[in-house]
């Protein structure tokens, strides 16, 4: 796959792998690259969703379940869709959890290190895969699509360790999008802000706020985050989206707190 494939410039649909693909942002980004003619390796933990993300295009779509905190699983993920495909195209590093808000002098231990081990080290896991294989196959290249979030710019209040993490993830992204350079690897960062998912379910009834109040905050529609990364994933490799910032229009943001 290479921009000269189409005289657009942009990237013709190729391999791409969307990790946390079985609900939310993960399933509809997943659903709208199978539309587009992607064929597209599904990850997570449970078989199942997988299944639900896949059944309109299972000649296109390989599931593959595990844990994106362990290295062994990321290994075989990218072991099973280069099998299957011989190549990976994109990574949509999209797989994540929001832990309940608390205090960082109430939050547990192994609440930290669980949103460590999923957010970043998971990302990392994958990022570190993709760029392996991106780097050596041929043609060489590909791209990288970090889930960021709102919090890598304002965090919520009680989120020390989805805060974290996420500024994290722009660490990473930068220093991917850098280190990609000399082998056609792009990296950039999708940020977004209450999109309609599981995660974001309470916010209709009222969020946290800086000020210490709650106050019912608007969602936007997740097939609008997942025409954006689509956006990210078909451009050539001679263009990227470093950050793009996707949100509801009217949710605190902008002047948060």
């Amino acid at each position: 796959m290479t921009a000269s494939d189409h005289p657009s410039g942009r990237t013709t649909p190729g391999i791409a792998i969307v990790t946390g693909a079985g609900s939310g942002i993960g399933r509809a980004s997943a659903q709208r690259l199978l539309t587009l003619g992607w064929r597209v390796a599904l990850f997570g933990r449970r078989e199942a969703p997988l299944r639900e993300t896949a059944s309109r295009w299972e000649a296109s779509a390989l599931i593959v379940t595990g844990d994106v905190s362990l290295e062994a699983d990321v290994d075989r993920l990218f072991a099973a869709v280069v099998t299957q495909w011989g190549r990976v195209d994109v990574l949509f590093n999209n797989a994540g959890i929001f832990p309940p808000g608390q205090l960082i002098d109430e939050l547990p231990v192994q609440s930290w290190k669980e949103s460590v081990e999923i957010n970043l080290t998971g990302a990392f896991l994958c990022a570190r895969a993709a760029f392996a294989q991106m780097r050596r196959q041929s043609p060489q290249g590909g791209r990288i699509i970090n889930n960021g979030s709102i919090s890598a710019h304002a965090p919520r209040p009680q989120s020390v360790g989805y805060t974290a993490t996420k500024h994290a993830i722009t660490g990473l992204t930068k220093s991917l999008s850098l280190d990609g350079r000399p082998f056609d690897i792009a990296c950039g960062q999708i940020d977004i802000g209450n999109a309609a998912s599981e995660m974001t379910t309470g916010f209709g009834a009222g969020a946290l706020q800086a000020n210490g109040s709650r106050m019912a905050e608007p969602r936007m529609d997740v097939v609008d985050v997942a025409d954006a990364v689509a956006y990210m994933a078909g451009l050539p490799l001679s263009a990227n989206v470093l950050f793009m910032t996707v949100m509801a229009t009217k949710m605190p943001f902008i002047g948060r707190g």
